[in-house]
């Protein structure tokens, strides 16, 4: 049984999660200690008695750590990227590529930690000077979804203790094994006691106990768990940081590259089996290219090779579990009763081995204020939505209450830059999936998608440190 990180020591639970293969319902991937909510504030208590001493290592050696971690995570890339496509579904190349963004993200911050200083400016008064400080918050609390099980853990823990913060992450109980082997890592490259602890668990002893006694919050997932998150953390005065969910639109105007826009559909509604909240699940397509560009991404997605992720000749895995297959399903059931057609896939994979398979599905027919074109299925499904031009096109892109990425398909430079402009998300995308990001400039969204500061790059300081403003009379 793989145990808990608590205060530099493996710890049982209080009782214990299995993960199964979702390629492969018959294995079993591991069995992982889960934290209560009274271990969950024992983790907590650690990262407070642990704060006063990392805070004031020096920006070297936390450096060095966060380096000797990438380090690691590069030297072990293989075995973590299998482990990755069999807990989490993900195709072998998908897995591993995760794996090296992450040992990417722990790099970067190395070397961020050493430049996030503050500014010395002057007062508008006589012989005053100005100095203006950057301090890390205390202890976060990081929060963590299953489909991408190593790269958000570590875009929120590399910055939170480059900046001197200390943290308790709780990954989802559907991907315990990647977290445990994110930590293990850690904790043998140098990890001092009780300033990064795992607590596997469930979301409801989270709740109750990674909110209290705690300066800040970092959470990836669902609106409605965001939405609770905030309700108490704002009561406790925690500072949030909220990545929720996606309905992403991707714009097909009339003088696209028929060729770049179904590559660009195809990649960012059906890779990784929809599972992203960048994932695009709104094609609305100008009605002169409509037909062509409906025929040629049908022809690619029979195409498309659905099995176990760890057969190499497969292109999209299985979804997580049983669970969001059966929230696929109904969404299909649901697209089809509000009068949409179903014109390629949705139906369920046969394959060698048992698992959550499902082939990439396509709605045409459809109309904006459909369910299934408001509500986040975050499964391999897209809907067409036919408009009659750009401005129609921006209108229905921006009728959602989501606003988290947006992409464009054109060759107008006019076009695609007053979209670019004028679009309600905080990423977009120019002749670019809407999925596909890079790891050293700012993610997130707006409205429902996101709330407070901005992930990764440098933008991520903005976050993990509070400004400390100092007037000194000469």
């Amino acid at each position: 049984m793989n145990e808990n990180l608590i205060n530099g020591q493996w710890l049982a639970g209080a009782s214990t999660i299995q993960s199964w293969n979702p390629s492969d319902t018959r294995e079993l991937v591991g069995e992982y200690a889960a934290a209560d909510a009274a271990q969950m504030q024992q983790a907590v208590a650690a990262a407070r008695a642990a704060f006063g001493r990392w805070q004031h290592t020096t920006t070297q050696m936390r450096s060095d750590f966060l380096q000797r971690v990438a380090n690691q995570m590069m030297a072990q890339k293989d075995s973590l990227g299998l482990l990755v496509s069999r807990e989490a579904g993900k195709t072998l190349a998908e897995g591993l590529g995760e794996v090296v963004r992450a040992a990417q993200i722990f790099q970067f911050f190395a070397g961020e930690c050493l430049r996030y200083g503050g500014e010395s400016l002057p007062s508008v008064r006589p012989d005053i000077g100005v100095q203006i400080s950057r301090h890390a918050l205390g202890v976060v609390s990081l929060i963590t979804p299953w489909n991408f099980p190593i790269a958000i853990p570590a875009w929120k823990i590399a910055p939170a203790l480059a900046f001197g913060n200390t943290v308790v992450l709780k990954p989802s109980e559907y991907t315990p094994g990647v977290a445990h082997a994110l930590f293990r890592i850690l904790d043998e490259q140098g990890l001092l006691p009780g300033v990064a602890n795992l607590v596997n668990g469930s979301g409801k002893h989270a709740a109750q106990g990674l909110l209290s006694g705690v300066d800040a919050v970092s959470f990836t997932g669902s609106v409605h768990v965001g939405q609770s998150i905030a309700q108490t953390a704002m009561g406790e005065m925690i500072r949030l940081q909220l990545e929720m969910g996606g309905k992403n639109p991707l714009v097909v105007l009339d003088d696209a590259d028929l060729d770049v826009a179904v590559e660009c559909a195809l990649n960012g509604a059906f890779f990784s089996a929809g599972q992203r909240c960048t994932a695009s699940s709104r094609l609305i397509v100008t009605e002169r290219i409509h037909d062509r560009f409906v025929d040629a991404l049908t022809a690619r997605m029979r195409a498309m090779v659905v099995g176990n992720s760890l057969d190499k000749a497969t292109q999209i895995g299985p979804v997580i579990n049983q669970s969001q297959f059966d929230k696929i399903q109904h969404y299909l059931d649901l697209g089809k009763r509000e009068g949409a057609e179903l014109v390629e896939g949705g139906t369920p994979v046969e394959a060698d081995t048992p698992g959550y398979f499902v082939r990439p599905a396509l709605f045409t027919g459809s109309h904006n204020a459909m369910r299934i074109n408001q509500e986040e299925i975050f499964g391999p499904v897209a809907s067409v939505v036919k408009v009659a031009d750009y401005n129609e096109a921006l209108a229905t892109a921006n009728d959602t209450r989501f606003g988290l990425s947006a992409g464009i398909c054109t060759t107008s430079l006019r076009a695609a830059n007053h979209f670019r402009l004028h679009v309600r998300s905080g990423l977009a995308m120019v002749n670019l999936p809407t999925a596909g990001l890079d790891y050293h400039v700012p993610f997130g969204g707006t409205r429902a998608s996101s709330y407070g500061p901005r992930e990764q790059g440098r933008y991520a300081v903005d976050f993990y440190t509070s400004t400390k403003t100092a007037y000194i009379a000469y």
